[in-house]
């Protein structure tokens, strides 16, 4: 997965993320843990850019978040009834810690549970870059 992100991102880029603390403390992981590629992970760790400040400083508010700024309130305050936002049509994954379970428990999946699992794994981490498309080019598009 290091060396994965190593290849996709390139040094000096702006990398959006939607919670930057979380990110930036997996990537610092995955820099000690990988001490060759520290170099590249710690510089695409300095360039990330935080999709949730504009919500959580208050910049950007609707009711429809409930006081919440988690992209899982924000999008569909966003986006009401979009069906290809909506984590709830998700198979097997629908969030951050329903993925952070699986995860780990992949190891000593049989390789056809290894396959589902890997598979919606996948498209929840789909959904949740697209929904982090979608809501920077919503704050883009506001004057």
């Amino acid at each position: 997965m290091a060396e994965r992100l190593c290849e996709d991102i390139p040094k000096d880029v702006c990398v959006l993320a939607y919670y930057k603390s979380f990110e930036c403390t997996r990537i610092k992981e995955l820099a000690e843990a990988f001490p060759d590629l520290a170099e590249h992970l710690l510089n695409v760790e300095s360039n990330i850019v935080d999709l949730l400040v504009p919500f959580q400083s208050g910049w950007y508010y609707n009711k429809a978040m409930g006081g919440s700024f988690s992209i899982k309130s924000v999008l569909p305050a966003l986006f009401p009834n979009d069906p290809e936002l909506d984590y709830h049509a998700l198979e097997g994954v629908h969030n951050g810690s329903e993925a952070m379970a699986i995860f780990p428990k992949m190891e000593a999946m049989t390789p056809e549970e290894q396959a589902e699992a890997r598979k919606n794994l996948l498209a929840y981490c789909k959904l949740d870059t697209l929904a982090m498309v979608r809501v920077w080019e919503k704050l883009r598009g506001i004057t």
